[in-house]
């Protein structure tokens, strides 16, 4: 062999050898049996504990958001809701809606007249408060989870809900959520019941101490109660435990707590609200099936974005270089344009679904991606009429959002949920440890669009898990916590992945962008044209180069991003975990 073919020979191998070899943050997992990916160690444990006991991925699934609901209520709370996918062997992927809807008395004309919560400033007020007793939608989370264990899984609520008692009982207080406790004594001092579970004897707890919840121990145990004292098969002993939430003492008292306290929440509104069991939204990209929930959640949004990316050799283009960033994020921009314009709750709008998921629609649309120039507008397909859009009048801030949990068995079942809402500064509803969430500020009061305030209507999230099929057979499972920032992420994760042919655990730690060039899902709605955060990682000229074709960049924290996905990908018999050190995700498998 003569020399220069052997040194570009030798130099392939190195490069093939460093593609398989790249170090991460975090170490890769791998195994072919089963896996837990969620927050914490915590929930990671409680699923997987059910796992060994021969409980499937949705008895897993659905124990480890129990456990995240007690080690985790900086994030996320029972009194919230949760998208969940459900991917069963030979089944087709369902969608499980746990998303609370608008209380009875949830009207504009109260929200119009509303006067200043005592954390607000008169004349500076969101439409809908970010926080407090009048931002809740009724609790969705806890029937969604009773739906998803009866009609997919196998064990008994008790048997789930043993490890989230068992944590009830005390668990070392983590840095994250000590710190949002003590960022926000002032306003869980307001309420006697937070100030009572978050703060007991009057302080913050400290990170590693042993933190309690014995109120919603209690109410975990006499759910599990109910479960033992009926009579007949499964589904009768779930619906008795799911109706001590909604109809029984459980909701008198979160009723009676919400009434006597300024809140919206009637007995009516919880005894008569249902999760459901939903049809995901699907695409295709590059020959992989893309599952989504529906236009009550942002998901399709990453239906969107792909559709418009499919028709871009990415590849060619180069990971994470200027024209390759610029181009996703225009594309992410026209999706969420679309989001902000036409998604809302179908039961109470008409969504022009099937031109916003269909690939001419996005063949249209690519052709106003600028290769030169960065978009300021806000542009929405031309569906329907103009319609005006909130104009903010403030600045939202962090919103304190959200989990993950994903599983896979080793049948082949697969759990994506988004777990959210309840986070902290809760309200927690009287004596039963439940805290109210504040999902009701992401509605709008403008007249005329999908996503206004009415009553009983869910309002349009952020949340989204998605689970995507190569062949029919399960090949990725992700979801994460980051508001509006969610399938931003996710879109970049997948790329990683397929078109990169990254690892999950490389995908997951890659670094990425955030546009903000929409209209916020929560509080003030503002619109930031053209802002766009890139983390510290992406090298100085290509910010610069992005600078110049207009984008409004802010360099920010080397490991930055918002969101911090869990990822579980299955190929060839492998499962290969990702968990985002961004927030500290944990995953495991064997």
């Amino acid at each position: 062999m003569k020399p220069s073919l052997l040194l570009l020979t030798l130099g392939l191998a190195a490069a093939e050898l460093f593609a398989q070899s790249r170090p991460t943050m975090f170490p890769p997992v791998r195994g072919t049996r089963e896996m837990v990916g969620a927050a914490n160690n915590f929930e990671v444990e409680a699923g997987y504990r059910i796992l060994q006991q021969g409980g499937n991925a949705f008895d897993a699934g659905v124990a480890a958001v129990l456990a995240a609901s007690v080690t985790e209520q900086a994030r996320f709370g029972i009194g919230g809701e949760m998208p969940l996918l459900v991917k069963p062997v030979g089944k087709p992927v369902s969608v499980i809606a746990g998303v609370g809807y608008a209380p009875t008395k949830a009207t504009v004309e109260f929200y119009k007249n509303r006067k200043p919560e005592p954390w607000e400033e008169a004349g500076r007020m969101p439409p809908i408060p970010s926080q407090g007793i009048l931002a809740t939608t009724i609790p969705g989370v806890f029937d969604g989870l009773i739906l998803a264990l009866d009609q997919f899984g196998t064990m008994s609520f008790s048997q789930v809900v043993a490890p989230a008692i068992e944590y009830s009982q005390g668990f070392p207080m983590g840095e994250e959520f000590a710190a949002f406790i003590r960022n926000n004594q002032p306003v869980l001092e307001l309420w006697p019941t937070s100030k009572a579970f978050f703060l007991p004897n009057g302080v913050a707890p400290k990170r590693g101490e042993v933190f309690r919840e014995p109120d919603l121990e209690r109410t975990y145990r006499e759910l599990a109660a109910v479960e033992a004292k009926t009579r007949g098969k499964r589904s009768a002993k779930l619906k008795a435990v799911r109706d001590l939430f909604y109809k029984g003492s459980l909701a008198k008292r979160m009723a009676d707590f919400s009434e006597k306290n300024g809140g919206l929440i009637s007995y009516t509104d919880l005894a008569e609200y249902r999760a459901e069991i939903d049809t995901p939204r699907k695409g295709t990209y590059r020959g992989y099936e893309i599952y989504k929930p529906g236009f009550w959640t942002q998901g399709p949004v990453m239906i969107e974005a792909l559709n418009l990316l499919e028709g871009y050799d990415l590849k060619a283009l180069g990971h994470n270089s200027p024209e390759y960033l610029h181009v996703v994020v225009e594309a992410a921009k026209l999706a969420f344009a679309d989001r902000d314009r036409y998604y809302g709750d179908p039961k109470f709008s008409e969504i022009p679904e099937q031109i916003l998921l269909s690939k001419e629609y996005a063949a249209d649309r690519r052709k106003l991606i600028d290769p030169q120039h960065a978009s300021m507008d806000h542009r929405p397909g031309t569906i329907g009429a103009p319609l005006k859009m909130p104009s903010g009048g403030g600045a939202t801030g962090n919103v304190q959002d959200t989990t993950c949990v994903n599983v896979v068995d080793k049948h082949g079942n697969v759990f994506s949920a988004t777990p959210s809402g309840a986070w902290l500064p809760s309200v927690i509803a009287g004596d039963t440890g439940i805290p109210f969430g504040s999902r009701l500020q992401t509605l709008l009061l403008t007249p005329g669009h999908p996503n206004q305030l009415m009553p009983r209507k869910r309002p349009r999230v952020t949340l989204s898990p998605t689970i995507i099929l190569k062949d029919g057979q399960p090949f990725l499972a992700l979801s994460t916590p980051g508001g509006d920032n969610q399938d931003q992420a996710m879109l970049q994760v997948v790329l990683n992945i397929i078109d990169f042919g990254m690892g999950p655990q490389e995908a997951v730690e890659a670094p990425r962008f955030q546009t903000e060039h929409f209209y916020a899902s929560f509080a003030f709605h503002e619109f930031a044209a053209g802002g766009l955060n890139l983390e510290a990682r992406i090298p100085k000229a290509t910010a610069e180069k992005l600078g110049s074709l207009g984008h409004k960049v802010r360099v920010t924290g080397d490991w930055s991003n918002g969101s911090a996905p869990t990822v579980i990908q299955t190929s060839n018999g492998v499962l290969q975990g990702g968990a985002d050190p961004r927030r500290g995700r944990f995953i495991f498998g064997r």
